[in-house]
């Protein structure tokens, strides 16, 4: 099977420099040269892990195929329209849903721990998530009877979409445009650690589920990048394990299952003793 993000990488690095190029002649404060030797060094370590990370991928879809309800024939051209829509849509629920569950949280986190927003940081991706069971959020795919090989092409094309979307450079499109489409601004918003920016626009390649259920909020000013409490680490091994260390500490400490698992599966800054806050707990004490 080809890995159409393999072949993309000569792409990106030359629109990385070029785009560092554009920052330092504009004398924009876009990049930072340890922030984004730490982010290379994530998107490389994602290559050399995704060796393993995919075929395990590959392999529990091809398992899950062989018990399918029906067969799409992929050599149709609706069939990758209905693709496309139906990956969109796994893409905002696993999106979401990482960042209101701790376990996956450990994972993604990775990619929000920049405080800078730049095309280099949307090569700082995890070494852990295929690993952890991210694809569960697909594996109806292959029931239904969508091949492994055409959800994983499709998976690839939106994670080559959401490449070009991390930039400061470009302001707005067209309203039509920014209705329908993830676009640079909506997804500033989703790495601003900015309260009223937590866990809002999730979106793939379509922020129309962002507006179906709930989760868009428009640019208003300048987004404050990074976490709400920064790792202040540019080593990558740290960006890559952290929260999964943090996790095993809590769950250590928790002193009883029930709290261990809240730990674990909970949201994140979820304490049982209320020592930290989810995003839900900081808009409700602001509020008052």
């Amino acid at each position: 099977m080809k890995d159409l993000i393999q072949y993309a990488i000569p792409g990106f690095i030359i629109l990385l420099v070029a785009e560092v190029i554009v920052t330092a002649r504009q004398q924009k404060d876009y990049y930072d040269a340890k922030d984004t030797a730490g982010s290379l060094a994530m998107g490389i370590g994602n290559v050399i892990v995704g060796f393993v990370g995919k075929a395990i991928v590959f392999g529990a879809y091809t398992l899950v195929y062989q018990f399918r309800f029906f067969t799409v024939d992929m050599t149709q051209w609706w069939a990758w329209i209905i693709l496309f829509f139906v990956d969109d849509f796994s893409y905002y629920w696993f999106h979401r849903i990482s960042h209101s569950s701790r376990y996956f949280w450990a994972s993604h986190v990775v990619h929000h721990s920049s405080m800078k927003y730049n095309l280099g940081t949307a090569l700082r991706q995890t070494w852990t998530g295929n690993l952890s069971g991210a694809f569960i959020f697909w594996i109806w795919l292959p029931l239904v009877g969508f091949s492994p090989v055409a959800i994983m092409t499709m998976q690839a094309i939106s994670l080559l979409y959401q490449f070009w979307i991390h930039t400061e450079h470009i302001n707005r499109f067209p309203a039509p445009i920014e209705f329908i489409f993830n676009t640079p601004s909506h997804h500033r918003v989703h790495h601003g650690s900015d309260l009223a920016y937590l866990d809002k626009n999730h979106a793939g390649v379509l922020i129309i589920w962002d507006r179906m259920f709930g989760t868009f909020e428009p640019e208003r000013h300048r987004p404050t990048y990074g976490l709400t409490t920064n790792i202040n680490s540019h080593n990558p091994v740290r960006i890559a394990f952290h929260e999964w260390v943090a996790i095993g500490q809590d769950m250590r400490r928790a002193g009883s299952w029930r709290v261990a698992l809240g730990y674990l599966f909970g949201p994140p800054g979820w304490s049982h003793d209320g020592s930290r806050k989810t995003t839900k707990q900081l808009r409700n004490t602001n509020s008052k």
